[in-house]
């Protein structure tokens, strides 16, 4: 029999991560992060990141994995990730993989296969030269399946998306093959109105939480304007606020709109996957059956 794994999943601000703690604890699991931001050092406020307290005791992994210098490839993180899987199962727990970066988990359960692409210095080159908005340009017309996943504004994933379109002409993105574990897909979902509603209240409340502060001791500590604006959303953002390009009104508009296309992209991304059962986020008793139901087999 394969392992049982269960993926909570869900648009940011939807809850998520309370949820899987709530369950972890109901069931015995341990936690590992699919957050392409969250695996980053010192990105904490800007990304929302789980504190100590709402763990409540449960073991988190794949948090603070690396330092924000360095690029963080999905490779990285599914060699890492299986790693914790595999950790968490030997101790007799249930592993329970919580995020919003639906490729990240979709390469650890084994829904795809990560293309073997060696770094293309020469193409790289070329393309570094070009701005965001030319390069997702190109990346929608080389393959409009990975475009519509990808974040728009984030040059190292458009690169390394156009990188690995050169190689084979598209990018073999959504190439399912035999899963590696016993999946039990758990998608949260909140009405339009109130998600938007849930995005602004969270971007706000980081705000008084000081995620300006943050990313001044960030670039205090290294990190360059250029390195922010890679990691996109929330950091693209205060990059430009630090460097005068916007105001902070006007930045905390432009991260609601981002935010809210953002998830837009995450549940388009999602609708391909037909086992992903969707509940409510109050839908607490009926997930718990759910899951209760999924163990027993």
């Amino acid at each position: 029999m394969k392992p049982k794994v269960l993926v909570i999943l869900g648009p940011t601000s939807s809850g998520k991560s309370a949820l899987a703690v709530e369950l972890a604890r109901k069931f015995g699991g341990e936690v590992i992060s699919a957050d392409s931001r969250q695996v980053y050092r010192g990105l904490d406020i800007g990304t929302g990141k789980i504190t100590k307290r709402e763990m409540n005791g449960v073991p988190h992994h794949l948090l603070d994995e690396a330092s924000p210098h360095r690029i963080f490839t999905a490779d990285d993180f599914v060699n890492r990730a299986r790693t914790a899987v595999r950790d968490v199962l030997k101790r007799g727990k249930l592993p329970i993989v919580a995020g919003g970066t639906g490729f990240y988990i979709d390469a650890l359960v084994g829904r795809i296969v990560l293309p073997n692409v060696p770094p293309n210095k020469k193409l790289r080159v070329r393309l570094e030269k070009k701005s965001a908005a030319q390069l997702y340009a190109l990346l929608k017309k080389k393959d409009p399946r990975r475009a519509k996943a990808i974040e728009p504004h984030h040059k190292r994933r458009l690169i390394r998306a156009l990188e690995i379109a050169a190689a084979f002409g598209s990018v073999p993105m959504m190439e399912i093959v035999s899963p590696s574990f016993d999946v039990l897909w758990v998608g949260i979902t909140l009405q339009s109105k109130v998600l938007e509603q849930k995005i602004r209240a969270r971007l706000l409340a980081r705000m008084k939480r000081g995620m300006v502060a943050e990313a001044k001791r960030l670039h205090a500590g290294g990190l360059s304007y250029k390195r922010m604006e890679e990691l996109g959303l929330e950091y693209r953002s205060l990059a430009r606020l630090l460097q005068g390009a916007i105001a902070r009104k006007q930045m905390v508009e432009e991260l609601d709109r981002a935010t809210r296309k953002y998830a837009m992209r995450q549940m388009r991304y999602w609708k391909r996957n037909k086992d992903i059962r969707w509940f409510e986020t109050n839908d607490d008793r009926q997930i718990t059956a759910r899951v209760h139901s999924w163990l027993r087999k």
